[in-house]
């Protein structure tokens, strides 16, 4: 079978005896300077032809590409598997929805180091970015190398200005989760996060708060094979606790299938809790407590923020969104009968 070959703009100007740039910007749409005789010939030959464009062409000589840049650090804790994370591939969902809502495009990007941002929002003439995950020195380095609006998800820093900034009430949802743990009657209650910085410290201080007393606090390898041998070790610490707090559903998950893999009843024996309730809390065995966020509130947020800095290049805006207790079925009611 023999391949069609595809029609370029060449072919299109030789057939009707024009020049390339004249077929081209009648493509991309710049005909003021073109008869509308011509502008209405070349049309016509490109649909006889079935000239399929470039779009990526098409959108990288806008002055407006309508392309929004998604970019999320592609952290050594996900392992390579970043946008597998459930937090993360909720968020992508959300912003995609309202990315294309708003007439625009969405690209997608994993990076290591947040400088790859200013080559990929040169390359691809980004009208906006919305960017998660990086550390909380890293975002206004970034402002300061590139001039396009950006919106930063989840962050958790010092905005000097020229950033919106999207973070969550994570002392709040920290609250509500001590305050769940000691309403049921735990006494002896931990909390696992891979770092006591930023949001993490925040959720935990905010843990503290709502228990009503210092907490215990587990700091665990954020590699998948490290944590297991980690929690080998420290079984007998971890099973003298009634309830842990992760500070995210992924370390919450990951938790259980270790206890219940080593004959530890949820929450019989142990209640365990996350944070950012996403949508797998209700496929997991039992159904993870966690502390909810709306992520495609959040996603409108986002994507409205990055709206106002189009029209105002100073545009700066913080904004703390609430956050809610979920309580399902892994999280229970503490007697001393309760543990085996």
């Amino acid at each position: 079978m023999i391949k069609e070959e595809r029609v370029r703009i060449i072919d299109i100007a030789e057939e009707l005896g024009l020049s390339t740039a004249t077929v081209s910007n009648v493509i991309h749409g710049k005909t003021k300077k073109i008869s509308d005789r011509t502008v209405q010939m070349v049309q016509q030959k490109l649909e006889e032809r079935h000239y399929i464009p470039n779009m990526a062409g098409l959108l990288l000589a806008q002055n407006n590409s309508r392309i929004i840049g998604v970019v999320v650090k592609d952290h050594e804790k996900y392992e390579g598997h970043v946008l597998e994370d459930p937090f993360i591939a909720s968020s992508m969902n959300y912003l995609a929805d309202e990315i294309e809502r708003a007439g625009k495009f969405m690209m997608l990007k994993k990076a290591k180091d947040i400088m790859e941002i200013v080559t990929f929002a040169s390359m691809w003439n980004l009208d906006g970015l919305v960017v998660l995950s990086f550390c909380t020195d890293e975002y206004q380095t970034l402002r300061n190398q590139i001039h396009i609006p950006f919106v930063v998800y989840d962050g958790y820093f010092d905005n000097q200005g020229r950033i919106c900034n999207i973070m969550i009430d994570d002392r709040d949802g920290g609250r509500q989760m001590g305050q769940h743990f000691r309403e049921l009657g735990h006494e002896r209650v931990l909390c696992i996060s891979d770092n006591k910085i930023c949001m993490d410290l925040a959720r935990y201080e905010g843990f503290c708060q709502g228990f009503g007393a210092k907490t215990a606090f587990m700091m665990i390898p954020m590699q998948q094979e490290e944590r297991r041998r980690f929690y080998e070790q420290h079984l007998e610490e971890l099973t003298s606790y009634t309830a842990i707090f992760a500070v995210s559903d992924y370390y919450a998950i990951d938790l259980m299938r270790f206890l219940t893999g080593h004959g530890i009843r949820i929450p019989e024996d142990i209640s365990v809790a996350g944070f950012d309730s996403n949508p797998i809390c209700e496929q997991t065995i039992p159904k993870l407590t966690s502390v909810y966020q709306d992520g495609r509130e959040r996603a409108v947020m986002a994507i409205g923020l990055l709206g106002k800095m189009m029209e105002d290049a100073q545009y700066t805006e913080n904004i703390v969104a609430p956050v809610q207790l979920i309580v399902r079925d892994s999280t229970a009611k503490y007697t001393k009968q309760t543990k085996m």
